[in-house]
């Protein structure tokens, strides 16, 4: 059943569409979502909390009150709409009120709003399986992942299937999904989830999906922009892709975008596929509108990402929900921890590329804790930062919003062999935006992106009193970060094989930079080229 036109040659075949096959064109509606990341509630500029003063001044945008009430106001205006509402992924995580509650609300706003489908993120499996099985067993619609593979008689075995098949508007539709094959070292899946390659997984799954007579296939994915388009060129079959987790902002009037909503892949066939995402923590609802000949053949692709901000009325019975949780966590979100002369940049697109004052601050934070106990280095995730914190008084409910993920500090000796293979890994994907990206206190060091990846760092120093020296392969090192990447994630394998002396059950990181905070002020964010991008002048990282 292969499809041998699409849009790409739409100017061509545009006058034979109205001259006679017109009546057989097919429109589907793609509402769609990606990583929310429990952001409940409306949020700022930041990414985090939307305060009092910001909502006053319509500063706030999102929430799953308004994500609601979008969904719905389409709805009412489209009421003979073929539509499907699908999430890429990422409910979990990122939020007080997941640390609080977990899953139960996220299951509870999701199936009120009437989702037709949701892609497992890697983020899903935070906290362990068995939080992922609770909300599966929770969920009133299908959350689906092909490639990710649970162990036959293992807990998740037989809970999630790899693809379905849905009726809309009389049209069979195929909705296929596949999720990050690094999420065990991003997440915590267990030993019973292991992970298939995605564009392998997708070859087989749509020649089956086709077998059943199925000529309009969505791949619903949880693997990031980049990867993305490389499996809309490398998958015939594959109409649209509606993806997550890279967080990437789609636009094709905004010229600060990562690229054009929808992005046009041509795959083997010189078929162009669209392929679409929208941000990310509930700011934006991506509205797709694909058009389909009675072949199956996308002759039409056009919408952009609806920004949710106060033009949006948030559904009043989802924010009296919203409000009515949120009353347990007012005290602690308020706690006025200290105060911050400017912005503290957490932002991803920072963190994960270059030194940030976010990143400084918790590598610092991290090392003056532990300063007296023969500690000398810090090594922090760059993922393991989760927003910004504005000017002004900061509360621990903007450090937690930052630091979602409840981890502790861990201390141990590597030799410096291990802190060089450390910062390579750190440095190894820097095109893909992920969260390995090493953010460090007591050395500096300096990298080239044009180098292969583990090939990357150029030196790295150490700070020796009041000055640094080279990092010496052979000696014995001091090193603090969380337990996350001490036991090895992010691909930081290296820590949880090597580590001498490790000890994993320090006080939460979250607290320990509200300490530091409360210790320093008011803070002053700063870089201070602790990190270097030596990378040429108009180098462009090939495409993948």
């Amino acid at each position: 059943m292969m499809k041998k036109l699409g849009f790409g040659v739409l100017a061509a075949s545009a006058l034979a569409l109205s001259a006679g096959a017109a009546f057989a064109d097919y429109q589907l509606n793609i509402l769609h979502i990606n990583d929310l990341h429990s952001r409940i509630e409306a949020i700022n500029k930041y990414d985090s909390t939307c305060s009092a003063k910001e909502a006053e001044a319509n500063e706030c945008f999102g929430g799953i009150a308004r994500v609601k009430s979008a969904i719905d106001g389409f709805r009412a205006a489209n009421p003979n709409a073929n539509l499907l509402v699908l999430d890429a992924g990422d409910q979990f995580q990122g939020s007080l009120f997941y640390s609080k509650f977990k899953s139960g609300p996220v299951a509870d706003f999701m199936n009120g709003i009437g989702f037709d489908a949701m892609a497992v993120g890697n983020h899903e499996f935070d906290d362990g399986p068995e939080e992922l099985n609770r909300f599966i067993a929770a969920l009133k619609f299908p959350i689906i992942s092909g490639n990710t593979v649970a162990k036959a008689g293992s807990m998740l075995d037989g809970k999630y299937k790899g693809y379905l098949i849905k009726e809309v508007g009389g049209q069979k539709i195929g909705i296929v999904s596949v999720l990050a094959t690094d999420t065990a070292e991003t997440s915590s899946p267990g030993p019973d989830i292991t992970f298939q390659d995605e564009i392998t997984y997708l070859k087989g799954a749509v020649k089956e999906i086709e077998g059943q007579g199925v000529n309009k296939i969505i791949a619903l994915t949880h693997v990031g922009y980049n990867k993305d388009k490389a499996i809309a060129a490398a998958v015939d079959g594959i109409d649209v892709v509606v993806g997550g987790h890279s967080h990437t902002y789609l636009s094709s009037t905004d010229n600060k975008s990562s690229g054009p909503y929808p992005t046009l892949v041509k795959n083997p066939s010189g078929v162009e596929v669209p392929v679409v995402t929208a941000y990310a923590y509930s700011k934006y609802l991506g509205e797709l509108k694909v058009t389909f000949d009675d072949k199956g053949v996308v002759t039409a692709a056009t919408g952009a990402p609806k920004l949710l901000d106060a033009s949006v009325k948030p559904d009043e019975a989802y924010a009296a929900k919203v409000k009515e949780l949120g009353v347990p966590l007012e005290e602690l979100k308020k706690t006025v921890v200290g105060s911050s002369e400017a912005p503290i940049d957490g932002d991803r697109k920072s963190c994960r590329a270059v030194e940030c004052s976010m990143g400084n601050l918790i590598a610092d934070a991290s090392l003056d804790r532990v300063k007296d106990q023969g500690i000398t280095i810090a090594i922090a995730n760059g993922g393991g930062l989760r927003a910004s914190i504005d000017q002004g008084d900061v509360t621990m409910g903007e450090v937690l919003t930052v630091l979602p993920f409840q981890n502790t500090l861990s201390t141990f000796q590597v030799k410096g062999s291990d802190i060089r293979a450390a910062l390579e890994n750190g440095l190894s994907q820097i095109e893909e935006g992920a969260g390995r990206f090493p953010q460090v206190a007591g050395m500096k060091f300096t990298f080239d992106r044009s180098k292969p990846a583990g090939s990357r760092l150029v030196s790295a120093e150490v700070k020796e009193g009041n000055g640094f020296v080279a990092l010496d392969d052979a000696k014995i090192y001091g090193v603090v970060s969380n337990n996350y990447v001490r036991g090895g994630g992010d691909g930081f394998k290296m820590f949880a094989t090597n580590a001498i002396n490790p000890y994993d059950y320090g006080p939460n990181l979250e607290q320990v930079v509200a300490d530091y905070l409360t210790k320093h002020n008011p803070y002053k964010p700063y870089t201070d080229g602790r990190i270097t991008d030596a990378t040429p002048a108009g180098y462009v990282a090939p495409k993948k």
